[in-house]
């Protein structure tokens, strides 16, 4: 089986393209654990197959690190769109991408024939709590939430995957994202379990991020989860509604216009490889 490593800000996924390989679906949630684990496969946060689509130019269909299926990654998706333009799927400056939260599209900047940067219209983020879903209660958008003994304040919001948005009073460089985070993602607030973003306002049009992504843990970026964030502060914290997000693995940019989230950022290309996917799956 080919494939090829890519990452966005240090988000890493193996991507599959399956116009020209197969994968049968039933295999690859197994396949995703031992290809994504960095000691015995080739090691990555998950598994990205790039689909046919009969609904939009190409289909996501994504695995996180421990074989679940996921929703959507901003990421991923901004790497799909390089993928697709330079291996010459999808010949275009702007494309649509089908994944399992519906049809996102994609504008990308080029420069010499390779792709800088890319936009995603990420679709407007969902504040109603039931919907992320979410059964937390309180009569504003910020809620109480207990984790481990502790009292946080919280903004659930989805974004096609469910978040929540930790408005952290302490800096994230001392706080224990590891244990932390693990707890917020399995927490029975919410059914689906969530992606977990802890928070720093820096300024008017800039916050720090640190994330642990549902079914992968910690991660250096994550795309859906910077929307997330960014939605929460501009409520929050009255910053500009086009701000930076700062992340481990480098910087986003996520504009809220008419109520919808733009994502920026780059996609790049790490390597293509052979993995030996029969046998190889549990």
């Amino acid at each position: 089986m080919r494939f090829t490593k890519m990452e966005g800000l240090g988000n890493d996924y193996i991507y599959v393209n399956l116009f020209t390989e197969t994968v049968r679906l039933e295999d690859a949630p197994a396949l995703a654990r031992r290809i994504s684990d960095r000691h015995f496969g080739v090691g990555s946060d998950g598994l990205v197959l790039i689909a046919p689509s009969d609904r939009a130019d190409v289909r996501m269909i994504m695995y996180n690190a421990d074989g679940s299926r996921g929703q959507m990654c901003g990421n991923a998706s901004r790497c799909i769109a390089r993928y697709a333009y330079e291996r010459g799927i999808v010949p275009r400056t702007s494309m649509t991408l089908e994944t399992d939260s519906g049809i996102k599209r994609m504008t990308l900047k080029v420069d010499n024939g390779s792709v800088r940067e890319i936009t995603v219209d990420m679709g407007e983020p969902v504040l109603e709590r039931a919907a992320v879903p979410c059964t937390l209660e309180g009569p504003g958008l910020v809620v109480p939430m207990v984790v481990d003994g502790r009292m946080f304040e919280v903004i659930p919001v989805g974004v096609g995957n469910p978040n929540v948005v930790v408005l952290l009073g302490e800096s994230l460089d001392t706080f224990d994202l590891a244990h932390y985070g693990a707890l917020f993602e399995t927490h029975p607030a919410f059914p689906n379990k969530t992606n977990a973003e802890f928070i720093n306002c820096l300024g008017p049009d800039r916050i720090r991020m640190r994330v642990w992504e549902r079914g992968s843990g910690i991660t250096m970026a994550c795309g859906s989860g910077a929307c997330a964030a960014a939605v929460a502060s501009i409520h929050y914290y009255n910053v500009s509604p086009e701000l930076t997000v700062s992340l481990d693995g480098g910087d986003l940019f996520i504009a809220v216009r008419d109520g919808r989230m733009y994502m920026t950022g780059p996609a790049e290309f790490v390597c293509d490889g052979e993995y030996p996917a029969q046998g190889q799956v549990e």
